[in-house]
């Protein structure tokens, strides 16, 4: 039994993968969607230790993969490594990663780190991040736009702040990178980076609304993947 612990990205919550994990179980697998909780000001240290107790709860004889879009590649890894014997796999979607140390404003390009600081103190009262538009993450069909809008939440600007504290363990898992056509970020180079297979995926930045599919098969693929190969 393969269990996929899904985890959503910044503004988002648990229902990101609503169109996904029908498919997951359809084939079989087990998934858990933790939520990062934007309620308070929570940080992604206080994110990658609510991923490690989820992580805690499965059971030792599962096959566990570890899934992080945008954001949450960060929040994934450093759960990861604090875990290393209980993850088979680590899994980004357009996620955002780097070594020990790494964090969204260390990884972003300026504009994007003035634009969110200068959002958070003028609309979010210091410490909150507005979210953006449905368009920022690539979602304009008029549906869709309206379902996500409904659900988008700010954001705790500590979660972009913090960096990562990685001992190493986790270099030690296998990982794939899939990264959505046309890139937004470079989200193949933060794969390759740290040493993970990258995967193109034609779809927007939340790809998992428009695309659950073929991110769906991507995902049951790793099963077959054992230390960086795929088994045949």
């Amino acid at each position: 039994m393969t269990t996929f612990v899904l985890v959503h990205g910044a503004w988002h919550g648990p229902w990101a993968w609503d169109r996904v994990v029908p498919l997951l179980h359809a084939a079989g697998a087990r998934t858990l969607t933790p939520d990062l909780s934007t309620a308070g000001d929570h940080g992604l240290h206080d994110h990658a230790e609510a991923i490690v107790a989820a992580v805690d709860s499965v059971g030792g004889e599962e096959e566990l993969v570890l899934v992080g879009h945008s954001y949450a590649g960060l929040v994934v890894r450093q759960a990861a490594d604090a875990r290393p014997e209980a993850v088979d796999h680590v899994v980004l979607v357009d996620g955002w990663a780097g070594a020990d140390g790494a964090g969204m404003f260390s990884l972003a390009p300026d504009a994007f780190v003035e634009a969110v600081r200068a959002a958070a103190e003028t609309l979010g009262d210091g410490w909150r991040i507005p979210a953006p538009p449905p368009a920022a993450f690539g979602i304009v069909d008029g549906d869709d736009a309206a379902w996500l809008a409904a659900r988008l939440l700010p954001q705790p600007l500590r979660t972009f702040t913090e960096r990562t504290r990685l001992s190493g363990a986790v270099d030690r898992i296998p990982g794939t990178a899939v990264y959505c056509r046309p890139q937004t970020y470079p989200f193949d180079r933060f794969g390759a980076a740290v040493g993970y297979r990258t995967l193109a995926l034609d779809g927007p930045h939340d790809v998992m609304l428009t695309r659950p599919e073929p991110l769906a098969r991507i995902l049951l693929e790793t099963r077959s993947f054992n230390n960086g190969k795929l088994e045949v």
